[in-house]
């Protein structure tokens, strides 16, 4: 799943958000895709979001 939030968020507000706006179904929810996780192949673990309605917000990957 892909989240686009404030870039000033803590990793846990992200989780929390997530797991609130779209829970997983699993016990352990759902986790941020981490800087070296090959899926990101060499992309940042957070991205500058490009919707200008959006400014100061970042797009981050998460795992279940």
């Amino acid at each position: 799943m892909q989240v686009c939030v404030p870039k000033n968020w803590t990793d846990g507000q992200v989780v929390d958000f997530a797991n609130s706006a779209s829970p997983s179904g699993l016990d352990a929810g759902w986790s941020i895709r981490k800087q070296g996780d090959p899926a990101l192949d060499g992309t940042d673990e957070r991205v500058k979001c490009e919707d200008q309605r959006r400014p100061g917000c970042v797009h981050i990957m998460l795992d279940c």
